[in-house]
């Protein structure tokens, strides 16, 4: 038996793409799907051996980011595809098959790619947390120059039609939340995750506020301070490589958090959302904007009626129902210990917490266009991009644009604008008018 007719038959007869296998065997797709048109290269035998010793999605993903597996064509149809039983891989008919092409080498060890994520420690301890945040973002800033863009915004831009360009759109995005902050010359804003520094500087910039943006990011850290001496808002803008749990120097007006907490996990969303409070001034506005997971009741039936704030994390993404379930390829190569939480828990928390919710918008196809934008990108400069962050790099970040995209299309990923108050008395100073309209 061939390589490739093992792949068509662990699909029992109806493989949905084409197969090519590093001995020369080739097999057609035998049942009509989206996929048709995709091909899965099987160039070494070592794939065979990785997906032997890890079945399942971490030996796929080892195979493509070392170079084992190739896929060529469209890889919007790959996120549709429903993968075989496991119990089809070890049964006889499959097995030894498998065992006959691979041979000895079948036991042979092999090392996980480089860029895998191994960290070490307690979950969201801090220098885990340093070590996760490292691992994704302290790459390259020119890697991600290319794939981002002259805006350097690594978060959902806002769009007003499909010709924005995607500068624009990040633009109006970060002067969306500026306004819906009610900035003003003078006030003190703390940008949580501040990133390459573009929220701060337009804040700087075209509000006069005073900002101090805190990463755990090297790269960022460094970026972001040349980039706003370069733009003349240096006095302005601190970014601090920090903890957002170690910030003392509160209070502040008004506090951004851009793609920020799916860092944070759910051991630590009550500290997180504590410390927001308590660092914000009486009236001071906090907006959370984040990527999170839509829920049903089938993933808990049970009510959910908790009397303290820290209870609330109990249904968080990570601790009831299907929730923490994770990808092998997002935590080993993209996302190391990131995990979403669904907007409901989100605006409990922090209700729990003192913060009153005030406004709620979600922008899920305008991050399905800025990933679009993403994608195309990183293809159009995808040699010179590997030969910045290495090949294996290149690849994973691809691929998880490109499924992310799918994810936000069909609704399997949400995003979410929360904006919240510390309450004072009386009129807790946000505009009258619900809606935050862009001037341009």
């Amino acid at each position: 038996m061939s390589v490739a007719s093992v792949v068509a038959h662990l699909f029992d007869g109806q493989l949905p793409f084409r197969v090519e296998a590093f001995d020369g065997s080739v097999v057609a797709p035998t049942v009509a799907s989206p996929a048709n048109e995709l091909t899965l290269k099987i160039l070494t035998p070592d794939a065979l051996i990785r997906v032997l010793r890890r079945p399942g999605e971490l030996g796929l993903v080892r195979a493509f980011v070392a170079g084992d597996l190739e896929l060529d064509g469209d890889l919007d149809a790959l996120f549709s595809l429903q993968v075989p039983p496991m119990g089809h891989l070890f049964s006889p008919s499959t097995l030894g098959p498998l065992l006959r092409l691979i041979g000895s080498d079948a036991v042979r060890p092999l090392a996980p790619p480089q860029i895998e994520a191994r960290q070490r420690g307690a979950l969201h301890s801090r220098g885990r947390d340093r070590d996760a945040i490292s691992h994704h973002y302290d790459v390259s800033n020119h890697f991600y120059e290319m794939v981002l863009g002259p805006s350097m915004t690594y978060s959902c831009a806002v769009f007003a039609s499909d010709d924005d360009t995607l500068e624009i759109a990040q633009r109006r995005k970060v002067d969306l939340i500026c306004r819906k902050l009610e900035l003003q010359p003078g006030m003190r804003l703390l940008d949580v995750g501040c990133g390459w520094g573009a929220m701060a500087i337009h804040a700087a910039t075209n509000y006069g506020v005073s900002v101090v943006g805190v990463t755990l990011s090297t790269e960022q850290q460094t970026y972001a301070t040349e980039r706003a001496r370069a733009l003349g808002v240096g006095e302005l803008c601190e970014f601090r490589l920090q903890d957002f749990r170690d910030v003392r120097d509160g209070p502040f007006d008004a506090i951004s958090s851009i793609g920020m907490s799916e860092h944070v996990g759910r051991r630590s969303l009550t500290a997180y959302a504590q410390q927001m409070f308590d660092l914000l001034k009486p009236g001071g506005r906090f907006l959370n904007h984040a990527i999170g997971r839509p829920v049903s009741m089938k993933d808990d039936p049970r009510p959910t009626r908790f009397s303290e704030a820290r209870r609330l994390t109990q249904i968080a993404w990570g601790m009831r129902g299907p929730s923490r379930v994770r990808s092998d390829f997002i935590e080993r190569y993209v996302f190391p210990d990131g995990e979403l939480h669904d907007v409901g828990t989100m605006v409990s928390l922090f209700q729990a917490h003192g913060l009153e919710v005030r406004h709620l918008e979600s922008l899920r196809e305008h991050y399905a266009l800025t990933l679009r934008h993403w994608v195309d990108n990183l293809e159009k400069r995808f040699d010179e991009a590997s030969e910045e962050v290495g090949v294996e790099r290149a690849r994973v970040w691809r691929l998880y644009m490109a499924g992310s995209a799918v994810n936000f299309e069909h609704h399997h990923l949400e995003i979410h604008q929360v904006l919240t108050v510390k309450p004072t008395r009386g009129r807790a100073g946000l505009a009258w008018r619900p809606h935050f309209e862009p001037p341009f």
